[in-house]
C-alpha cells in the first residue's frame, strides 16, 4: 500500500489545501518564535480561510498564564509581527478556541492534564481532531517532550486514522552525527516517521519552492542542468547582523551548525537532486537523500575543501561595529567560526566535475541568500580577442531567496550603435513586483502543510543524518586544532582570503550578489 493510500492527507506540493479538524499545541508558547512567527502564521491562515472550521490553539509552557492573558499576548504579537493588520472579526474566531496549559517539559502529570484538556475539546466538539504538537523550545528539552508525548498516549492518538497525531520539531536536529542519530532514535520510539515534520523555514520561502518549478516546468532549463553546460554552482547565505546578545548560544553553535548544515545543505539538495517521480513528499525527499549521500567526503586541513573565519571590526551601514572577539559573551580565544565556506563534489553522472561552493557568514556586506547557477562559456570564436569591444560574461541563473525573492538571468547582448559591441545584461523577475509584496510567509505555508500532512518541505530523519555525516568530521577537526587556521574578515566585507582561495584553485571567484 502506498503512503498516499495509507495516509490520505499526503497530498504533495501542488494539491488542494484542505486541513481536517485540528488542535495545534505549541510547546514554548511564551517564547520569541511563537510571538514572531507562529501566532502571526495562525492568524494569517485564518484570514485566508485556510484553517479548518474546527480549529483549536493550545499554548503550553512552564510559566502559568491565564487563558485571557495568553489570548492578549497573542493579539499583541499579531499587532507587532503579522504582515496583516489585526482584525477583531478574524482574530476573535481563533481566540475563542485558544487556551493555555502550564507544566514542565519533564512533568508526566502535566502531560496527562494536557491529554485530558484535548480530550475535553474533542468531547465538546463531538468528533475526533488531529493533534499537531509544535516543539518550539531549546533542544535540551526535545527528548523529555517527545518521551512524555509517548508516555501519555498523545503521540499515538488516532494513529492509522486521518486525524492522527503529528509533531513539528524546530532545528537544530542534533549538534553532530551522533546526537542527530540519538534524536532520531528518540523520535522513532514515540512517533512513526510519517508523523514527524522537521521544520527548516527556508524551505517554505517562495523562491525555494519556485526552484522545482523552474527546473521541471520549463523545458529550457532541465536539459542544461548538468555537467555538460554548468561550470559551477554557488550558494550564499549572508547576514549583515552580528551575534548581538546571542553570544552564549553562538559560542555553542557556530556558522557551520547554525546555517550550513541545515539551510544551505537543503538548498544544495533541491538544486542538485534528480527529477522525482512525482510531487509526493517521499518522492522528492528520496531524491534529496540520494544526492546528499553522493557528496564526496571533504578534504580537511590546510589546502582542503573548507575555510572558516571570524569577523573583525569594520563598518556596517556607515557605522563602526566590533569584531567577534569583542562581542558580549565571547571568549577571548574563541575558536567559533562566524563564517564558513565549503567546496563540494557530487559523485554522480549529472554533476561529476562541477564544484558546488557554499558559504555563510555574519557581518557580511549585506543580507542576501541566493543560489547561482554559472553556465559554461561558449567557445571563444566569434567574439574573442577584442576585449574592448566584446565585454562578455558567463550566463548565470540566480535564485534570490531573501530579501527580495525572485530570479535573474545574465545574458550577453549587443550594445545599440553602428559598431558591434557586446555587454552583459540582467533579466530579472521579482515576486513583489509581479504578485504583490504581501505574500504568505514561510511559516504559514509550513504550518498548513503539516496540518494537511504534506511533508514535501520538511526534512526527513535520514536527510538530517546525511548532512551531519558530511559536516561532523569538519567540526571534529576544528575542535582538535583550536584556533589554528582561523582566518578573519572585516565586518562589511564578503569573507576571508582563505574562502577566495577555495575557488581560485579552479579559476573561479565568488559572486557579489
Amino acid at each position: 500500500m502506498s503512503d498516499t493510500q495509507r495516509h490520505p492527507f499526503l497530498h504533495g506540493l501542488s494539491k488542494h489545501r484542505g486541513a481536517p479538524p485540528t488542535v495545534v499545541i505549541i510547546f514554548g508558547a511564551s517564547g520569541d518564535l511563537t510571538a514572531r512567527k507562529l501566532i502571526p502564521a495562525v492568524y494569517n491562515l485564518s484570514h485566508d480561510n485556510l484553517l479548518p472550521a474546527d480549529f483549536y490553539l493550545v499554548g503550553y509552557g512552564r510559566k502559568p498564564i491565564p487563558d485571557d492573558e495568553f489570548r492578549g499576548l497573542a493579539a499583541d504579537a499579531i499587532k507587532e509581527f503579522s504582515r496583516r493588520e489585526l482584525k477583531p472579526e478574524i482574530w476573535d474566531r481563533v481566540a475563542a478556541h485558544t487556551t493555555y496549559v502550564a507544566g514542565g517539559y519533564d512533568d508526566r502529570a502535566a502531560f496527562d492534564r494536557l491529554a485530558a484538556h484535548i480530550d475535553a475539546l474533542e468531547k465538546k466538539l463531538g468528533r475526533d481532531v488531529q493533534r499537531l504538537f509544535y516543539i518550539s523550545t531549546p533542544p535540551s528539552v526535545f527528548a523529555p517532550i517527545l518521551l512524555n508525548l509517548g508516555a501519555s498516549g498523545l503521540a499515538a492518538k488516532h494513529l492509522g486514522l486521518p486525524h492522527h497525531s503529528k509533531v513539528i520539531i524546530e532545528k537544530p536536529f542534533g549538534k553532530d552525527l551522533v546526537s542527530a542519530r540519538e534524536l532520531n532514535v528518540t523520535i522513532r520510539s514515540v512517533f512513526e516517521e510519517h508523523q514527524v515534520y522537521r521544520i527548516d523555514h527556508y524551505l517554505g520561502k517562495e523562491t525555494v519552492q519556485d526552484l522545482l518549478v523552474q527546473r521541471f516546468a520549463n523545458a529550457i532549463f532541465e536539459p542544461l542542468w548538468n555537467r555538460n553546460f554548468i561550470d559551477s554552482v554557488q550558494i550564499t547565505v549572508a547576514e549583515e547582523v552580528g551575534v548581538g546578545t546571542r553570544g552564549g548560544y553562538y559560542e555553542q553553535s557556530g556558522c557551520l551548525r547554525d546555517m550550513i548544515q541545515n539551510h544551505t545543505m537543503q538548498l544544495l539538495a533541491l538544486t542538485a537532486m534528480e527529477p522525482p517521480g512525482s510531487l509526493h513528499a517521499e518522492a522528492i525527499r528520496d531524491e534529496k537523500v540520494k544526492v546528499l549521500n553522493a557528496i564526496q567526503p571533504l578534504t580537511i586541513g590546510p589546502a582542503g575543501d573548507v575555510a572558516r573565519a571570524q569577523y573583525a571590526a569594520g563598518m556596517i551601514g556607515g557605522k563602526a561595529v566590533p569584531g567577534y572577539l569583542e562581542e558580549e559573551g565571547i571568549a577571548a580565544q574563541s575558536n567559533t567560526e562566524t563564517y564558513a565556506a565549503l567546496r563540494l563534489s557530487i559523485n554522480n553522472w549529472r554533476w561529476q566535475g562541477v564544484p558546488f561552493y557554499l558559504r555563510s557568514g555574519k557581518r557580511m556586506a549585506r543580507r542576501v541568500s541566493e543560489i547561482a547557477i554559472n553556465f559554461r562559456r561558449p567557445p571563444g570564436t566569434l567574439f574573442a580577442g577584442e576585449t574592448a569591444r566584446f565585454d562578455l560574461a558567463a550566463n548565470t541563473l540566480s535564485f534570490q531567496i531573501q530579501p527580495d525573492e525572485g530570479l535573474s538571468l545574465i545574458l550577453n547582448t549587443k550594445v545599440p550603435g553602428l559598431e558591434t559591441r557586446t555587454q552583459p545584461v540582467k533579466m530579472s523577475f521579482r515576486y513583489a513586483t509581479t504578485f504583490g509584496s504581501n505574500t504568505a510567509e514561510a511559516y504559514e505555508r509550513l504550518v498548513l502543510d503539516a496540518m494537511i500532512g504534506d511533508g514535501t518541505l520538511f526534512i526527513r530523519g535520514d536527510e538530517a543524518e546525511a548532512s551531519w555525516k558530511l559536516c561532523t568530521p569538519v567540526l571534529d577537526y576544528w575542535r582538535s586544532v583550536g584556533r589554528t587556521g582561523m582566518d578573519t574578515y572585516a565586518a562589511g566585507g564578503w569573507g576571508p582570503p582563505s574562502a577566495d582561495a577555495l575557488l581560485a584553485k579552479q579559476n573561479h571567484c565568488w559572486r557579489q550578489p
